[in-house]
């Protein structure tokens, strides 16, 4: 038998939720949000956490909702904050609006807050409902999770590949495997990550840009990160002439070449030394950490094999989008993923596929390894 009371709160959580995605990629280092009020089964106030992390979402809910917030139910997709950062605590206006229940999806995992926020309304008389929609909560901030728990973000690995899972044929040609529709998608992905990240030999083969080229969507063109260890990019590339414009991060080893260094730099890209691994590359964790350090929580690898192979050795791989074409290239094209030295089938990284999509002529497969 279902409960009104229960699917009308999972209804108006489900509408936080969907607001709190409209962050993802643009809110960095905080998690994406929605609020929702709700008073006589009519929205006053709606709210998402907004471009750098402020305001927060239920600031924007109450701004909206002004006056009509008093005796309203709000519906946050995680536990208002309670310590005072660069905004007032969430939790105090809240309060200071008058609302007078509060649905919230989960806990911040934030040890600022970390259930203070949802004692803090308590104590001022606000009934507070937890655990609704807690999955897909969970879910949509995984990232921010793993940097505030695991002092990593989430990372995507994104492929473009034939039905042999090669990226481009022997001689290196790859425009274009995968059709218009597919890379469409491709970018709606680097709309929805904080961070892009690609190997040195991408970056020298291509000499991309790494922006959102959606119509409108430009202004959601993520930070761009290279992995480069000798620093051979050149500070002529798309990449370090648009570094003033389109932040630049440039992941090297210390004793990487120090006139390169300096003309990196002065094209404006922040180069970031990083520990090397066994093979004398930049360490995957250490790159990891030195991303969630700086506040990154969504990061897309797109490219090449070599970075994709380290990501997956080193376990820092959460979800996988694999769009593939229907073609085959050959064994002398280029994989996907560089040797992993895997002895056994059970040694393979493993993931769960969670969708399947034509797009165009093309296939888009979701996969993740799970929470």
């Amino acid at each position: 038998m279902s409960d009104p009371a229960g699917d009308v709160d999972a209804g108006y959580m489900a509408t936080a939720l969907a607001l709190a995605r409209r962050g993802l990629g643009r809110v960095w280092p905080n998690p994406a949000v929605g609020c929702v009020l709700v008073r006589d089964g009519v929205v006053v106030g709606r709210g998402w956490t907004q471009e750098g992390g402020r305001p927060h979402a239920e600031t924007e809910a109450l701004r909206r909702a002004g006056a009509a917030a008093s005796g309203t139910t709000a519906y946050v997709s995680l536990e208002p904050c309670a310590h005072q950062g660069q905004t007032p605590p969430c939790a105090d206006a809240l309060i200071r609006a008058g609302i007078s229940r509060a649905v919230v999806a989960l806990v911040d995992p934030d040890p600022r807050t970390g259930g203070l926020g949802i004692e803090r309304l308590r104590a001022h008389g606000v009934e507070v409902a937890t655990g609704v929609g807690e999955a897909e909560a969970r879910r949509l901030n995984r990232g921010f999770f793993l940097r505030i728990l695991h002092g990593r973000p989430l990372f995507t690995l994104k492929a473009a590949t034939s039905l042999d899972g090669r990226i481009a044929t022997h001689s290196g040609h790859s425009r274009w495997i995968t059709g218009e529709r597919a890379r469409r998608c491709g970018h709606w992905l680097r709309a929805s990550h904080d961070a892009i990240l690609v190997g040195s030999e991408t970056a020298l083969a291509d000499d991309p840009e790494l922006t959102c080229r959606l119509p409108g969507l430009a202004q959601r063109s993520p930070l761009r990160v290279v992995a480069d260890g000798r620093l051979r990019l050149d500070p002529g590339s798309q990449l370090a002439r648009s570094a003033r414009s389109q932040p630049l991060w440039v992941m090297t080893l210390a004793d990487a070449s120090p006139p390169r260094r300096q003309a990196l730099l002065a094209a404006g890209a922040e180069v970031i030394d990083v520990a090397a691994d066994a093979a004398g590359h930049p360490d995957a964790a250490a790159m990891a950490a030195a991303m969630a350090g700086r506040g990154l929580t969504r990061v897309l690898i797109e490219g090449g094999g070599s970075l994709a192979a380290s990501f997956l050795a080193a376990g820092l791989v959460d979800d996988v989008a694999w769009f593939h074409a229907p073609l085959i290239i050959g064994g002398d094209g280029r994989s996907a993923a560089a040797p992993l030295g895997v002895e056994t089938v059970p040694a393979a990284p493993a993931f769960v596929r969670e969708r399947v999509a034509s797009v165009g002529g093309d296939v888009m497969e979701l996969y993740s390894r799970g929470a």
